[in-house]
């Protein structure tokens, strides 16, 4: 039977850092929703994550930082104009997709169809709780904790209902705030402002494109990036 654990307790902690390191699934609230998150460098246990939730392969998993140097260490980095939104709104509900470099051995990056790096959506929680929760554990794959279609959960409660006994552990730290997810942006040379909105989510598109222009700087199509 999976054990319920108040995500604040010490012994939560190092169990979900236990939990982790052997490969199994933890649920977690975040700043937004409840995820089902695991170790994104075993390939095993991302595995699970889809099969559970019913999550087409084509769809990748976000990795949880409780920092953004952590992006460092995992051998990511954020792409112009990328990186000036993320000073703007990390930590918080925001995903940038970062690009993988050399030695990168993350088992949720998005493969490219013509060669390019591997990609890979990160975010940063803006909460204290979720941010302690992710110093023990170290990074973290995840998604939010429901079944393919159907809303976000907002309680541990909700998340238990939509797994059950499939989850090794879950962390309560009480509702989160909604059940609207982070907004998710790439860069794109292309694309107005130099970036492509692929979900729109808590933070609005029109707040993104104004982060650009803050001081008068734009960067868009034909900028140097």
């Amino acid at each position: 039977m999976s054990a319920v654990m108040k995500a604040a307790d010490g012994a939560a902690l190092e169990e979900a850092a236990r939990v982790v390191r052997d490969g199994g699934l933890v649920v977690v609230p975040t700043d937004t929703v409840y995820g089902v998150a695991c170790d994104p460098r075993n390939e095993a246990a991302i595995a699970r994550i889809y099969e559970l939730k019913g999550r087409p392969r084509y769809k990748p998993l976000q990795v949880l930082l409780a920092n953004e140097g952590q992006m460092a260490e995992l051998r990511l980095e954020l792409p112009a104009p990328l990186n000036r939104l993320a000073a703007a709104f990390l930590p918080g509900a925001f995903s940038p997709i970062a690009v993988a470099g050399a030695g990168c051995t993350l088992a949720t990056l998005a493969d490219t169809a013509d060669g390019r790096p591997g990609t890979q959506g990160i975010r940063v929680p803006n909460s204290a709780l979720s941010l302690r929760i992710l110093e023990a554990t170290g990074p973290l794959a995840a998604s939010s904790a429901n079944r393919s279609g159907d809303e976000s959960a907002q309680t541990v409660e909700e998340a238990q209902a939509a797994f059950g006994d499939a989850i090794d552990l879950y962390l309560d730290g009480g509702p989160t705030q909604g059940h609207v997810s982070s907004t998710v942006v790439a860069a794109d040379p292309y694309g107005c402002d130099g970036i492509a909105i692929l979900r729109e989510g808590v933070i609005p598109a029109g707040a993104i494109h104004a982060a650009l222009h803050v001081n008068g700087g734009s960067l868009g199509e034909g900028a140097a990036a």
